[in-house]
């Protein structure tokens, strides 16, 4: 019975290790080795993957939401509904939509001009960053940029509360109080995951956009907390749940 939500847990989790692998690298140069040097292709490559897989995972979490108000609304048809052959097909999509929409992205910052020496804000690269190094107009690419967060994280974020009025809605109409909570309880954990990844997100969001004047520990920290909080998180609580 819970063979599909264990399969987009296994998505989830592949997700995180990639995030961690392609961030962890030039963290642990720049701490442990003092390294303060990425070429230009390297930093694109890492951006590239940076935000496939970020792009991937708000995906899995709203897979998850559908997972759960099927698993609430068609308790006794689950499994029937959420075949292996549904999961393959949702997963195939996550990837495919991730690498289409982050596929342009290096070739719109590869043919803008930047100073000879730059230094970026993370230890890692992001797209954001990569941007504010430029000499040259780059306006098609911000809005590129713009394009693809509303088509994944923010279409996602949408639809992930959509799901949930939808599944408050479904939980409402069940007749006892005790299936109420059983039915709301199974949502905890993914509540907890939609929370971890998007928090930081959007308060790195703000930040950028309104703390001009912070002082940039903080721009960092909230970077690194965006990258790698939840791929720590995210199995301590769903090892505590379920």
């Amino acid at each position: 019975l819970h063979e599909p939500m264990f399969n987009l847990l296994s998505m989830l989790a592949l997700t995180d290790l990639g995030l961690s692998i392609t961030t962890l690298p030039t963290m642990f140069s720049v701490f442990w080795f003092h390294a303060r040097e990425i070429s230009f292709n390297a930093c694109l490559v890492q951006m590239y993957f940076i935000h496939i897989f970020s792009i991937i995972e708000s995906a899995v979490l709203l897979a998850m939401a559908f997972d759960r108000f099927v698993a609430i609304r068609e308790p006794l048809r689950y499994a029937a509904i959420l075949t292996n052959g549904v999961i393959i097909g949702i997963g195939l999509a996550i990837a495919g939509r991730a690498l289409v929409l982050v596929f342009p992205v290096p070739f719109l910052l590869k043919r803008l001009q930047y100073h000879p020496v730059n230094i970026l804000s993370y230890p890692f690269c992001l797209h954001q960053d990569l941007i504010k190094t430029t000499v040259s107009s780059h306006r098609v690419s911000s809005i590129y940029g713009l394009i693809v967060v509303i088509c994944s994280m923010g279409l996602d974020s949408v639809l992930l509360l959509f799901s949930y009025i939808l599944i408050l809605g479904t939980v409402l109409s069940v007749a006892s109080k005790t299936e109420k909570v059983k039915a709301l309880n199974t949502c905890i954990s993914h509540i907890c995951a939609v929370l971890t990844f998007y928090t930081p997100m959007i308060g790195l969001s703000m930040i950028r956009r309104y703390g001009g004047n912070a002082s940039p520990i903080v721009h960092v920290l909230m970077a690194n907390v965006y990258l790698l909080v939840p791929p720590l998180m995210n199995p301590v609580v769903y090892c505590v749940k379920t």
